[in-house]
């Protein structure tokens, strides 16, 4: 990656250099959430789900205020701790926002707040934005409240086709993606001059205690099963998930791999200690604005990749709909959208984002990294959606797989 200059704006040029000073991420504390946390939200959400409710009154339109659960480290920061473009919304739009970094994980964020959301009382958010695994658990329970596309005509014209429908939730009822970010295969250049292309090339012996596997069993088995020949979205089950696992544990008896990771990779990375990984897309982007090259290669594997997204949902108790709907709508405005993808760096679900880029930063708008191309995500995949029982025993046995 080579030196390039700073867009004029000096707005934006904050945006970029807190992209590149960051360690903390998102995807970060995603993936550390431990074990415990894991099986615990596995419980809370244990089959059944909710009792009928029904969505609050909404008095969006004599309360003019919103609040917003979101993850750290995952919207457009300037040097002073504000947030450009929700500043510029709420000037626009006279609604008042709460702003809070809530989200560690999903699990801990569904902890503090699962009393209340299985109730339909108000949680305290008019808006959170939670991963599509547990997205789907939500949509499932019945506890989060269906949005109107009709209010949000951006969303309507710009929402990415490839995000457009998902297993759980077609036609996009119930969430709206905010970012959305690609599993594949990350490596060291100078170790892989012609780049990696299967997750088969991982198991070669050469690389014994080299790679690092994903800590997230969506990730990682996601990955396996694709390049064992498993359509994700589609339907398949215990064997297929089995087989898949097969290969986890004979990986770490063989001593192959060298840990399950979240994007703490980056720092095996640097050290040496491996060569390659399963990694997510937006860190390869950070890891070689760091090195001042493009040191690290980035792909989706020929048999298919992860596609996963961070989606906005209304709990069933919240009182401001209308309010959320229309800050929605204002994040799919493609400019806006653009600035936001400079900050964080993954890929943003807002078609005309990359033309917008274009116009104050070029080369971070070809990189493919932030703007994958349609071959790309057209093999990309989430997992179809899964039974309560499904979530609960195959996450328990991943993790049983990763000391094995």
């Amino acid at each position: 990656m080579t030196e390039r200059p700073m867009p004029k704006d000096p707005r934006v040029q904050a945006l970029i250099k807190h992209a590149m000073q960051s360690k903390v991420t998102r995807r970060t504390l995603l993936a550390t959430a431990g074990a415990g946390a894991v099986v615990a939200g596995l419980a809370a959400c244990a089959p059944g789900g909710s009792s009928a409710i029904s969505p609050a009154k909404d008095t969006s339109a004599s309360e003019k205020t919103l609040r917003w659960a979101n993850w750290p480290l995952y919207i457009d920061v300037d040097d002073a701790g504000a947030y450009p473009t929700l500043v510029a919304f709420q000037e626009q739009s006279g609604i008042t926002v709460d702003y809070q970094e809530a989200i560690s994980s999903n699990e801990d964020f569904y902890a503090v707040v699962k009393d209340q959301l299985e109730l339909g009382q108000d949680i305290g958010y008019d808006l959170m934005t939670l991963t599509d695994y547990f997205a789907a658990r939500m949509v499932r329970r019945g506890v989060v409240q269906p949005i109107d596309m009709a209010a949000m005509p951006n969303v309507k014209a710009n929402l990415s086709p490839a995000l457009a429908n998902i297993t759980y939730d077609p036609g996009r009822q119930y969430s709206i993606p905010w970012q959305s970010g690609l599993t594949g295969l990350g490596w060291n250049n100078a170790d892989f001059p012609g780049g990696m292309t299967s997750i088969d090339e991982l198991w070669d012996p050469l690389l014994k205690g080299k790679i690092t596997l994903l800590n997230s069993w969506t990730d990682t088995i996601g990955l396996i099963m694709q390049s064992q020949g498993v359509n994700i979205d589609e339907s398949w089950g215990q064997d297929q998930f089995d087989a898949a696992l097969e290969v986890v544990k004979k990986q770490v008896a063989d001593r192959q791999v060298r840990a399950f990771t979240g994007n703490n990779y980056s720092e095996e990375f640097a050290s040496g200690n491996i060569t390659a990984a399963m990694v997510w897309s937006g860190d390869l982007f950070i890891m070689n604005t760091e090195a001042q090259s493009d040191k690290y290669g980035f792909a989706v594997p020929e048999k298919g990749g992860y596609l996963w997204s961070d989606n906005f949902m209304i709990p069933m108790g919240a009182p401001h709909k209308a309010n959320a709907e229309e800050l929605i709508n204002y994040y799919y405005d493609p400019a806006v959208a653009a600035q936001v993808a400079a900050y964080v760096n993954f890929i943003t679900p807002v078609v005309g984002a990359q033309e917008e880029m274009m116009k104050f930063d070029p080369a971070l708008a070809s990189n493919p990294l932030i703007f994958p191309d349609a071959a790309t995500l057209a093999r990309s995949h989430a997992f179809r959606q899964l039974t309560p029982e499904e979530d609960s025993a195959y996450s328990i046995a991943f993790e049983k797989a990763k000391v094995a």
